[in-house]
C-alpha cells in the first residue's frame, strides 16, 4: 500500500505575532466551528479520491492548532481515521503555543492518537518574546512543557529562533542552556526572516536589506554575528546530545521529525485546509487561501470531482524540476542523498546529470561523496544557498 504524509492546517491564533507571515489570524468561535466542519469534509473527500493509501505521518500546523477547542480537534482526527488507513506506527504531531493549551486539551490529544508535541518557545528571554509579539512568557512556556510531560508526552519539540533584533551570543546561550536543560527530544532552531507584509518588515526592512548586502546593521545582527549565532547553536546542541540532521533541526538519537523528512525526501503528501500544499505524483498544488472561499468550495465537494476543486494552483513538475527538487531538498539533510534513490526515481545515473556540478563542489570542499551517499560538508552547509543553487538545471 502506498504511504503518504498528511498536513492539516489550522489558521487560528490568539494573536498574530509581529514576524509571522503564515496564513493565520484571529477568528471567533463561530468561524472555528464552520472551518472545522469544512476541514472534515475535505479530509473525507481526500480519502475518497486517494484510495489504497496509508498515512505514515500527520502534522497539524498553523496558526496555533492548540487554540482550537479540543472537541473540534477530536472531530478532525475522527474524520482522518474514517477517511484513511493510519499506520499504527504513524507519527502524529501538533503545534502548541504556551498559554493556549490545558490539561484537558493534552488529555484529548493523547486519546485521539496525537503522540508528538511541538511547542513554540522562540526565546527564554522575556524581552525578546515581547519584541516578537509573543503572548507568553518563559515561565508560561515552562508550565506548558511540564504539563505536556505530566500528561504522558515523551516526544516533544521546542522551537527557538536566532537572528533576533538586538540578539547577542550571551542571550542566545541563555536560551540554549534553558532549553537543553529540559531535555526535549527535538529542537528546531530557525533564523528569523523579515517577511514583507508583517509589522517586522515595516520596522526592520531597511536593516534587512543591509543585512542581506553584508553591510553594518542597526538592529538586526550583521552577517558575521548571524553566522556566529548559527555556529554556536550548532556546537552547543551537538555537544549536548542533539544531532543536526537538517539545516535547522536537531534531535536526540532516533527522534528526528518523520513528517519533515517526507518533505525533504520528496515523498507524497496531502495538505488540507486553507493554503495547504500537496505533492502527489509530481504535481505540486496548494489550496485556496481565502477562508470564506474555502468554506464555499467545501460545500460543493462531491466524490468523483477532479482532484481537487479546492486547489488554487497545481503544477505538474517537469523531469528537470523534479531532479532539482530531489537534490536541493535532499541535500538540506546531513545524510544527503543516495545515488541509488536518484537512479530509481529518474532511471538514470546521477553523474550523467550532475557530474560537472558534483566535481565542482567537491573541488570547493562543499560536498563529499562516500560510496552511494552524496552530502554537503560542514563548509557546504554554511554556504548552502550557494551550493544548492548549483543544482538548478534550467538557469
Amino acid at each position: 500500500m502506498k504511504e503518504i504524509g498528511l498536513y492539516i492546517h489550522i489558521p487560528f491564533c490568539m494573536k498574530k505575532c509581529d514576524y509571522c507571515d503564515f496564513l493565520s489570524g484571529v477568528y471567533d468561535e463561530r468561524m472555528q466551528e464552520a472551518y472545522t466542519r469544512s476541514l472534515c469534509q475535505e479530509i473525507l473527500y481526500g480519502g475518497q479520491q486517494l484510495k489504497s493509501v496509508a498515512v505514515s505521518s500527520i502534522y497539524i500546523g498553523g496558526g496555533t492548532p492548540s487554540w482550537l477547542d479540543a472537541e473540534y480537534m477530536e472531530m478532525i482526527m475522527n474524520a482522518v481515521y474514517q477517511a484513511f488507513t493510519v499506520l499504527p506506527s504513524a507519527e502524529i504531531s501538533i503545534e502548541c503555543n504556551p498559554g493556549t493549551v490545558t490539561k484537558e486539551k493534552f488529555d484529548t490529544y493523547r486519546r485521539i492518537g496525537i503522540n508528538r508535541i511541538s511547542i513554540g518557545l522562540q526565546s527564554a528571554n522575556d524581552d525578546e518574546l515581547k519584541l516578537l509579539g509573543r503572548v507568553h512568557t518563559y515561565n508560561r512556556f515552562l508550565h506548558t512543557y511540564d504539563l505536556a510531560r505530566k500528561c504522558g508526552f515523551y516526544n516533544i519539540n521546542v522551537d527557538v529562533m536566532t537572528g533576533l533584533p538586538g540578539q547577542t551570543l550571551e542571550k542566545l546561550m541563555y536560551t540554549l542552556d534553558a532549553v537543553t536543560g529540559l531535555r526535549p527530544e527535538h529542537i528546531s532552531a530557525y533564523a528569523l526572516i523579515v517577511e514583507e507584509g508583517t509589522p517586522f518588515y515595516d520596522r526592520y526592512k531597511f536593516d534587512a536589506v543591509k543585512q542581506h548586502a553584508g553591510m553594518e546593521t542597526e538592529f538586526l545582527p550583521n552577517e558575521d554575528l548571524e553566522y556566529q549565532l548559527y555556529k554556536m547553536t550548532q556546537h552547543v546542541l551537538s555537544e549536548r546530545g542533539y544531532r543536526q540532521y537538517e539545516i535547522s533541526n536537531y534531535a536526540r538519537e532516533g527522534l528526528e521529525c518523520e513528517h519533515n523528512k517526507i518533505y525533504w525526501k520528496r515523498k507524497p503528501y496531502l495538505g488540507v485546509g486553507i493554503g495547504a500544499a500537496s505533492l502527489l505524483d509530481d504535481v505540486r498544488a496548494s489550496n485556496v487561501r481565502d477562508i470564506y472561499e474555502y468554506l464555499e468550495r467545501c460545500e460543493k465537494l462531491r466524490a468523483g470531482d477532479e482532484f481537487s476543486p479546492l486547489w488554487d494552483s497545481a503544477t505538474k513538475l517537469t523531469r528537470h524540476e523534479a531532479m532539482e527538487e530531489f537534490m536541493f531538498l535532499g541535500l538540506r539533510m546531513n545524510c544527503g542523498v543516495m545515488r541509488e534513490d536518484f537512479e530509481k526515481t529518474f532511471g538514470c545515473n546521477i553523474e550523467g546529470v550532475y557530474g560537472d556540478v558534483l566535481k565542482k563542489l567537491r573541488g570547493e570542499e562543499l560536498l563529499t561523496i562516500e560510496g552511494g551517499r552524496i552530502y554537503l560538508t560542514e563548509k557546504g552547509m554554511d554556504l548552502s544557498n550557494y551550493a544548492l543553487a548549483e543544482f538548478l538545471l534550467e538557469k
